[in-house]
């Protein structure tokens, strides 16, 4: 990879754009330089404000998967966005439409469910895509990493959050509604979008439920089919001689709707965990095609190390048989002692 430069990350930046490829590549590219951690973060949050209004998100998704991706190497990132995130927040939002603002809210939802950050982090970053800071004085005590960095923005009571979660207006409301409406496929464009995916322990432990699921359970299903015809069909009630009919008839129709119902509430939960199972498994791909990618790039790049290697090795061997051969000088020994040498010198 390409050595670190302030000139040559700005270049980098200028030419990013809504593609995967090219948000993981930079990412890439950060997280190998990670030590120049503090500079990136500067040098992002400076260009972010200079970008168009269209372009601000792709600098956010990238920070979002420098953020993730680093967590196993090392806290800089987090640590040193997490110092400008606030600010950059409220800048990306200020001219951004619902959409935008929408993508933003998810990204802060992934990292809370995510634990990327605290949950008075959070809330900061929530005013802040609102337009607004807030001061808290229990966030500034608290044990979070970014608490000191954070109260530089943050500057409205802690009393005045608890006012606004209380006194919601019907524009937030709609929107927290219209967010749990999203439709499956949207939930799974934007998980995409952003480069997440479940854990393999928690694919195949959604996998591993629906191995033996209600629609397959034959037991119930032959006593749904061994109901008697009575059950479903009203006209089978003018058959009724007496009390005693009527009675038995009400207790089986009672416990074959108890059946039923039962059984309609296990298929309706089967339904959800199979389309939970299937945007896992959609992301969880996704999310190994993107590895993949970044695995091909470590692999071209460990190519050219190896090529440049093997040159190298070359010229040693080289230069190696181009020596002159000890064997083939002419026969010196025995040769004189040191005392030999100093005689010689002083007879001369």
């Amino acid at each position: 990879m390409s050595s670190f430069s302030d000139n040559n990350f700005v270049k980098k930046l200028s030419e990013l754009n809504n593609t995967q490829q090219s948000i993981q590549t930079l990412s890439l590219w950060l997280i190998h330089h990670r030590k120049h951690s503090k500079s990136i973060v500067q040098i992002w949050h400076r260009e972010l404000q200079k970008v168009k209004p269209s372009k601000k998100l792709h600098f956010v998704y990238l920070a979002n998967d420098v953020i993730q991706n680093s967590k196993k190497k090392g806290p800089e990132f987090s640590k040193d966005f997490g110092t400008v995130l606030p600010e950059a927040y409220k800048h990306t939002a200020k001219d951004a439409d619902e959409k935008i603002k929408q993508t933003l809210e998810r990204i802060l939802n992934i990292w809370g469910e995510r634990g990327v950050y605290d949950k008075d982090f959070i809330k900061i970053m929530r005013y802040s895509l609102k337009g607004r800071s807030q001061h808290s004085s229990k966030a500034k005590s608290s044990s979070s990493p970014w608490s000191e960095s954070i109260d530089s923005t943050a500057t409205t009571n802690h009393s005045h959050n608890s006012n606004a979660s209380t006194n919601k207006s019907p524009t937030v409301k709609k929107k927290k509604h219209h967010e749990q409406d999203l439709t499956l496929r949207q939930e799974i464009e934007a998980l995409e979008e952003l480069g997440q995916a479940p854990t393999t322990e928690d694919l195949v432990k959604s996998l591993y439920n629906l191995e033996n699921p209600p629609c397959s359970d034959a037991a119930v299903r032959e006593r749904i089919a061994a109901l008697p015809q009575e059950v479903a069909d009203q006209s089978c009630l003018e058959k009724l001689k007496d009390k005693d009919d009527a009675k038995n008839l009400s207790e089986t129709v009672d416990e074959a709707y108890g059946l039923l119902t039962d059984y309609n509430q296990r298929l309706g939960q089967e339904l959800v965990d199979r389309k939970e199972a299937a945007r896992m498994v959609r992301a969880y791909l996704n999310l190994q095609r993107e590895l993949l990618q970044q695995v091909e790039l470590r692999l071209v790049d460990y190519k050219r190390k190896l090529t440049r290697v093997t040159m190298v090795r070359q010229e040693l061997q080289s230069h190696i048989q181009n020596l002159p051969d000890l064997s083939l000088l002419p026969d010196v020994t025995p040769l004189p002692s040191a005392g030999d040498l100093f005689s010689i010198d002083q007879t001369h």
